[in-house]
């Protein structure tokens, strides 16, 4: 494969996550529906903890584990942000 094909693949692969962050959202704010029903708190710091551990144990690279917690904290961060500002 040539630069332009990779670079194709990664077009295609940036919409596929683009598509799984999107489904990952919908999915948090149906949580925060639940969470605000119950009087719930949106943060619950160990249930992220427990996220950042399980994707990161199950990384197999080439990302390293910090990485991909570092990723994943963020997508959590946004998604959070999100249930916030829902009313």
């Amino acid at each position: 494969m040539d630069l332009s094909d990779w670079r194709q693949k990664i077009d295609s692969l940036n919409m596929e996550l683009l598509k799984l962050l999107n489904e990952r959202a919908k999915c948090a704010l149906a949580i925060a529906a639940v969470k605000k029903d119950k009087n719930l708190a949106i943060h619950d710091p160990d249930r992220e903890r427990q996220v950042l551990d399980v994707v990161a144990g199950e990384n197999p690279g080439p990302l390293s584990d910090e990485s991909v917690r570092r990723i994943f904290a963020c997508i959590i961060q946004e998604h959070r942000r999100l249930e916030e500002l829902t009313p």
